[in-house]
């Protein structure tokens, strides 16, 4: 898969119906998306097939993945930082993948670094949900940067400090 062109990657994608065929598509184009040697374009279209291999992974495999996502995250804060953002298209916009952040969490951050100073005496559940925070705002530091001024930010850098405490 790693020799693939662009497109054959792409139409494999699009027919594939198993979560490690999707995984696989994932991980060769974005190893494309890094390499140094193609063009910014070319990477983008990289970046573009592994976020929809990626998205693609969430709808057959379990929900509410923050694997996944996570993964989306990173991904999209990696392009922003080394790539530029693009005019006109969300997946690099540093607001929409604020915006996109914020809607995926489920608890403020008060909330949050709350639930995190007694950790230990949390039901599993609850413990798991606290990691899943920890993941989904892993790129925080690096995409507050990007952003402009403005609610999307400041609620992000309140998320930076909570995610300091969480477990």
């Amino acid at each position: 898969m790693g020799a693939w062109p662009l497109e054959r990657l792409q139409a494999f994608a699009a027919a594939a119906d198993a979560w490690w065929q999707l995984e696989s598509v994932r991980v060769v184009a974005q190893q494309h998306a890094y390499d140094c040697d193609r063009a910014r374009e070319a990477r983008r279209s990289w970046a573009g097939l592994s976020l929809l291999a990626n998205r693609r992974m969430r709808a057959v495999g379990p929900r509410e993945s923050a694997r996944e996502l996570t993964q989306e995250f990173m991904l999209r804060t990696w392009v922003i930082d080394h790539l530029g953002p693009a005019d006109g298209n969300a997946e690099w916009s540093p607001e929409a993948l604020g915006a996109d952040t914020l809607a995926a969490l489920s608890l403020s951050p008060a909330d949050a670094a709350a639930l995190a100073g007694k950790w230990r005496e949390l039901p599993v559940e609850r413990i798991r949900e606290l990691r899943r925070h920890r993941s989904l705002t892993a790129h925080l530091e690096r995409l507050v940067g990007h952003l402009r001024p403005g609610p999307t930010h400041d609620r992000l850098v309140v998320w930076i400090e909570a995610r300091r405490l969480l477990p």
